[in-house]
């Protein structure tokens, strides 16, 4: 079963973080530009590291080129 989780992301910050909100979405600060998908993949690796599973069970369902983006966790 796979689950869906929604990330605020801010590109160009100073440090990668992520943060998870009291709504239940998260934000995420991004070291890398908004340019050629370097900020998605940023993203994913940290999604990753944050919630401890692999970067191939991750991939963004919606908002690729927006900043509200919509990740999609594969659970097995």
């Amino acid at each position: 079963m796979a689950k869906v989780i929604q990330v605020k992301v801010k590109p160009q910050s100073r440090v990668s973080s992520l943060q998870r909100l009291d709504d239940g979405s998260y934000l995420a600060h991004i070291k890398a530009p908004p340019v050629d998908s370097l900020a998605n993949a940023e993203l994913l690796a940290l999604v990753a590291r944050e919630l401890g599973c692999a970067k191939s069970r991750l991939r963004i369902k919606l908002g690729g080129a927006a900043r509200l983006k919509w990740v999609m966790v594969d659970e097995e």
